[in-house]
């Protein structure tokens, strides 16, 4: 029957490299099955406990899910499963729909998604695309909430009758795979799905920081995400083809494309076993060159998938979640309770925490809604925390506290004036004498770094060096600034081009500043883990990166491959021409061994 239909291909984009070929399962999106019907006032109490049921069901299911995890479960998975909890008991989600409920006089359903849909309106306005990305964990939670509302069961793949138990991957259990196609999967049901055996994600919505992406890999299966309409196209138990690395799903491939597919499923794999065997190998050019491979995290628990790849140290430390899905702002003991366990965690390696990176919007104060036109633009990061200066003097004196129990370094976000770090500065100096009033320890010679993410501060990288102890440049808002383009508006994002040549220079110029000034460089932006673009970075003259904790192999391989004095000649080249397509030819053949 497959042989019959026609074969197409879907496109998106790749979280996750690797190969899949399998059956597809489709999830059904509750969200899409909500009618809305008013409900006579006798009903009105009867309609507000059914909610109440359903919100304490999900919650006991998703902590039934937690205390099934393994010791050896990725760190992501508990905390995204902790996350959702939270967002449960917050009162946005476990309060108001019962307002509505009683006001409209509307069923439950209709309730919780009215909400969902104001609280998804706040995230959007949200610059920060990590932040932004957590929009998916509200309307996972009451995705859940709504199946429960609808007494839809947790779906699980149907077990196929042929269940062959042979050792070895057979063609035939590659095609008995199950994909999972769907409009997204929450952590909590990727957990529930794991024992039913997926060999891949695909799904309509999601970006390269939602979890799903970062699920898919930390547990290192391919995913792809915003395939727009896979749901819609592919049909139950179709077999298709996932290609991680690529982005591309392909639907009811022909016996040549399948025969290909295979072939390139075994290479990869042997890649794959290959990449594990260097993960306690040093990270060190032929020529005997050390380059510090870091991981960037996002919650505590993150820490456990650091040690897990090798990486010797953590290049970013985001701390606003500490700060979100909160109605009151973390106290200093709060804060600093989680940066002192990342830093005993790390026992004596680098912590690189960087300060509040937050917009202008709710969730410095959610009862206040502030509008920016251009929030990219607008009161955020640096700023805003210099605005909001007990705010920033709290979230100080709380790593300045950690520092005295591991190696912490604070990074400052955003920084585009010399005046803005000076300001930082005096902060962090009245931080330190009202900690000596109180006879607190800490690491008197802290590190100070900036965040070079700005063009004005990579143009002026040298002025920035002389006033700090180290800086990382983040190259995702770098790019964006630079070549004045929005990545997640899909009518521009093919514009957003890391190897353009004025990001390149940009880059050079930090570099070098921090060469003639003695100061560390570290590039912590996803070109970090981009590993076909390792070798030039290499070659610019870059000695640390810090990227996703999953990427570090394939970076270290390029790493162990790499002669810095070959490369350095490429990336002058590199740097000398002006046209795209021309670059993106020659950092092609750096790979090329």
């Amino acid at each position: 029957m497959d042989n019959q239909q026609s074969s197409f291909s879907i496109h998106g984009i790749g979280v996750s490299s690797g190969i899949a070929i399998g059956r597809a399962h489709l999830v059904s999106n509750a969200l899409l099955e909500i009618v809305h019907y008013q409900l006579p006032t006798h009903l009105i109490d009867e309609e507000i406990a059914r909610f109440n049921m359903a919100i304490e069901t999900v919650k006991k299911d998703l902590e039934a899910i937690r205390s099934t995890l393994s010791k050896n479960a990725p760190a992501e998975i508990s905390a995204f499963i902790n996350t959702h909890l939270m967002m449960l008991a917050d009162k946005s989600l476990s309060e108001i729909p019962k307002e509505i409920i009683r006001k409209e006089q509307c069923n439950a359903e209709w309730a919780i998604k009215q909400q969902m849909d104001d609280i998804v309106e706040q995230f959007d306005a949200i610059e920060d695309e990590y932040l932004r990305e957590r929009k998916q964990d509200v309307v996972q939670v009451v995705e859940r909430v709504i199946k429960v509302l609808l007494g839809h069961p947790n779906q699980a793949p149907n077990q196929t009758s042929n269940q062959t138990s042979a050792k070895q991957q057979t063609v035939k259990q590659q095609e008995n795979a199950t994909i999972l196609v769907a409009h997204d999967i929450s952590p909590a049901d990727a957990i529930q799905f794991k024992q039913h055996h997926f060999a891949a994600f695909i799904t309509d919505v999601g970006g390269a920081t939602s979890h799903t992406a970062i699920l898919a890999r930390s547990l290192n299966i391919p995913s792809i995400v915003a395939l727009q309409r896979a749901r819609d196209l592919i049909n139950d138990n179709e077999l298709i083809i996932v290609d991680g690395s690529l982005g591309v799903v392909i639907v009811n491939p022909s016996k040549e494309i399948l025969s290909e597919y295979r072939l390139r499923q075994d290479q990869w794999e042997l890649e794959q076993q290959k990449l594990r065997r260097i993960k306690s190998t040093k990270a060190v050019t032929i020529c005997g060159t050390a380059i510090d491979l870091h991981a960037n995290i996002e919650v505590p628990e993150d820490v456990i998938a650091v040690k897990a790849a090798g990486a010797t140290g953590i290049g970013l430390y985001r701390t606003e979640f500490l700060f979100m899905n909160k109605r009151d702002m973390p106290d200093e003991e709060e804060q600093f309770l989680a940066y002192k366990h990342v830093a005993e965690a790390m026992k004596g390696m680098p912590v690189t925490i960087r300060t509040l990176d937050l917009g202008a919007d709710k969730q410095m104060n959610p009862d206040t809604v502030s509008t920016c036109a251009n929030p990219a633009l607008g009161l955020r990061a640096v700023r805003l925390c210099l605005s909001e200066p007990q705010i920033f003097l709290t979230q100080l004196r709380a790593l300045l506290r950690a520092s005295h129990y591991g190696h912490i370094k604070i990074l400052i976000p955003m920084l585009s004036t010399l005046s803005e770090l000076r300001q930082t500065k005096l902060l962090l100096e009245r931080a330190k004498i009202s900690l000596r009033k109180q006879n607190t320890p800490f690491d008197e010679n802290i590190a100070l770094g900036g965040m070079i993410e700005v063009p004005a501060a990579a143009i002026n990288a040298e002025a920035f060096a002389k006033e700090l102890d180290f800086m990382s440049i983040g190259t995702n808002d770098l790019i964006q600034y630079t070549l004045a383009i929005d990545r997640t508006d899909d009518a521009v994002a093919h514009l957003y081009n890391a190897l353009h040549p004025a990001v390149l220079k940009l880059i050079s110029m930090t570099i070098k500043a921090g060469e003639k000034l003695g100061k560390s460089v570290s590039v912590c932006g996803e070109m970090a883990g981009d590993a076909k673009l390792t070798q030039l970075l290499v070659g610019m003259g870059l000695r640390q990166f810090s990227m996703h904790p999953s990427n570090i192999l394939s970076v270290k391989q390029q790493i162990l491959h790499s002669e810095i004095s070959v490369l350095n000649v490429h990336a002058r080249k590199v740097l000398n021409h002006t046209d795209i397509e021309k670059i993106e030819l020659k950092v092609a053949n750096f790979n090329l061994h």
